[in-house]
């Protein structure tokens, strides 16, 4: 398992278009993402569940990710986390 602790420092945090990113990087993967924050879990697969987290901008995240290819699951989650999900500043 690996986990890593993530700003969110895009415009709006977790909002529709960023969690649709999330879910459709996670998907790429085998082993299982999570996305944790104020005491709640989400499956990085599930974008009601990543809506539901409603993390706004300066949010710290954790990412959990377990399973065979967790390693380049997790790069790629914070690459996109950092890369502010593709968005203009």
């Amino acid at each position: 398992m690996q986990i890593r602790q993530v700003e969110l420092t895009n415009r709006r945090g977790l909002h529709a278009r960023a969690c649709a990113k999330v879910v459709e990087l996670a998907s790429q993967f085998r082993c299982n993402v999570c996305l944790v924050w104020n005491g709640r879990r989400a499956s990085a697969r599930s974008i009601v569940a990543v809506m539901l987290l409603a993390a706004g901008v300066g949010a710290t995240i954790r990412l959990e990710t377990q399973g065979p290819d967790e390693g380049e699951a997790m790069t790629a989650m914070v690459e996109l986390i950092a890369g502010r999900f593709g968005e203009q500043r």
